[in-house]
């Protein structure tokens, strides 16, 4: 007899766990499948071991530069061994904590690869075999892969993505970028941090093209500072082997020029973004709405198979952990028929460079696009005490306001800690603040958010640490 469920969850990653534990929270028999680790590639293969790995990079460069505070360190060198069971034990201790919660919580956790039949039930095959799962509802949280991109030989053994560059466990003397997005810039500053040589290839006029113009230049020279080799508007034409190495040869476009260019080295990076993962995931016979390899959703995440649901990276859109995780959230209320208590409009984007990026609502280009006048304030981040402290005074605050109301729009960081402050500023655009009504509540002193303070009171008079403006 098939056994019944409310919500089963095809996919444990951030936002398949996350739904599943909320489901069970509401009161729902609920099953989650997953036929890799639980935490998904954000926990194993993306988010956590990375910055597992740029935290590690940092500190490294951070005691090479410790006699500006007077620490004096000798022969200063690094085991990048013990940097990787660093990163390795770092997301075991997280996937322990998911395992819990999720035992905690009682979701039934199938270690199997679940797909969706035809006539809307769940196929379950383990290594014991296979079994049919019913239920009222069925959540498809299967997440994405590596994208690659129809170039001449970029399927040759040994070409690496991400999953790949994770276990890779030495630092290479030369590397090679393809993509100059977040994965890209993330892993070049890992690896020049530790002595790479590293060429990053991005086809786009600027590095994380996606970003506020002001933040991809500041990126460009902070890479090229530590010594990566940037080309922008670089089109890799075709890559080859030869013996140990790939041959990769790409047209940068100068003044309208194509010039050709040939790049050697024994290890090559793929980090050109992500695709939707369904492999597997439809049975013969099972049709839902499909756009470009994403399963199209309505505003409620329901496909086009009543009963049948989906979030996170499977749906396409903004590809990120927090997003799928409130996705579901969202989607299971609706499921119970709550309205959804987190705006989905408002996504954070974080970059974890040194200094770190963050970035919530639109920029001032994005609103002038929309007709919106504003008024942006802008701090730079060496006027800011505890920035100077720590000697992390590069970058900047910038707040985007609606000229009209006062209303914040969006909010670009670059600086120290950007990461961390960016939470407050996606909560003050979801629920529209002013600037002046942030303003309100005092910051404390030293800190980095005080850079935060300084940029909204430049759209409403200007900053107190900064010279007036002749």
């Amino acid at each position: 007899m098939e056994e019944q469920y409310d919500l089963i969850v095809i996919g444990a990653g951030p936002g398949g766990y996350v739904a599943a534990i909320k489901a069970a929270k509401l009161g729902m028999k609920t099953a989650v499948i997953e036929n890799r680790e639980v935490g998904g590639t954000c926990l194993n293969r993306g988010c956590v071991p990375a910055k597992a790995m740029l935290h590690a990079a940092k500190l490294y460069q951070e005691v090479l530069s410790g006699e500006r505070f007077g620490i004096i360190s000798k022969e200063v060198s690094y085991d990048y061994g013990k940097v990787m069971s660093y990163k390795n034990e770092t997301s075991e201790s997280l996937r322990l904590g998911v395992e819990q919660l999720l035992k905690g919580n009682k979701v039934e956790r199938i270690s199997g690869t679940g797909s969706l039949t035809m006539d809307g039930r769940v196929r379950v095959k383990t290594t014991e075999g296979e079994e049919i799962l019913q239920a009222k509802h069925i959540l498809l949280a299967t997440g994405s892969k590596p994208a690659l991109l129809p170039i001449e030989g970029i399927r040759l053994p040994g070409i690496m993505t991400s999953d790949e560059m994770f276990q890779l466990d030495h630092v290479p003397e030369n590397l090679i970028i393809i993509g100059g997005g977040v994965i890209g810039v993330e892993f070049a500053t890992v690896f020049s941090s530790f002595g790479s040589k590293v060429t990053l290839l991005e086809a786009e006029e600027r590095l994380l093209p996606g970003l506020d113009k002001e933040i991809s230049q500041s990126v460009k020279l902070l890479l090229k500072k530590r010594g990566v080799d940037i080309h922008t508007k670089a089109f890799v034409r075709k890559i080859e082997k030869e013996g140990l190495d790939f041959i990769c040869t790409y047209g940068e476009k100068v003044k309208d020029k194509e010039k050709i260019e040939v790049l050697k080295t024994p290890y090559l990076l793929s980090a050109t973004g992500r695709i939707p993962n369904t492999d597997g995931l439809l049975e013969e016979g099972t049709i839902l709405k499909m756009d470009r390899g994403r399963i199209v959703v309505k505003e409620n995440f329901e496909t086009s198979m009543p009963g049948v649901f989906a979030i996170g990276d499977v749906i396409g859109g903004i590809q990120l952990a927090h997003a799928a995780s409130s996705q579901g959230i969202c989607a299971v209320e609706g499921m119970n028929g709550k309205e959804p208590s987190i705006d989905l409009s408002v996504v954070p984007s974080c970059v974890y460079t040194d200094p770190e990026i963050a970035c919530v609502g639109i920029t001032e280009e994005e609103a002038k696009e929309k007709g919106i006048e504003t008024v942006t304030g802008k701090f730079l981040t060496h006027a800011n005490s505890k920035s100077f402290i720590t000697k992390e005074e590069r970058g900047f605050v910038k707040v985007v306001t609606d000229k009209e109301t006062g209303v914040l729009l969006g909010v670009q960081m670059m600086c120290a800690r950007a990461t961390d402050m960016i939470g407050e500023m996606g909560t003050a655009i979801s629920n529209k603040l002013t600037a002046e009504q942030l303003l309100k509540a005092m910051r404390a002193h030293p800190t980095y958010n005080e850079s935060v303070a300084e940029a909204l009171e430049d759209c409403i008079g200007g900053a107190i640490h900064v010279l007036p403006r002749r």
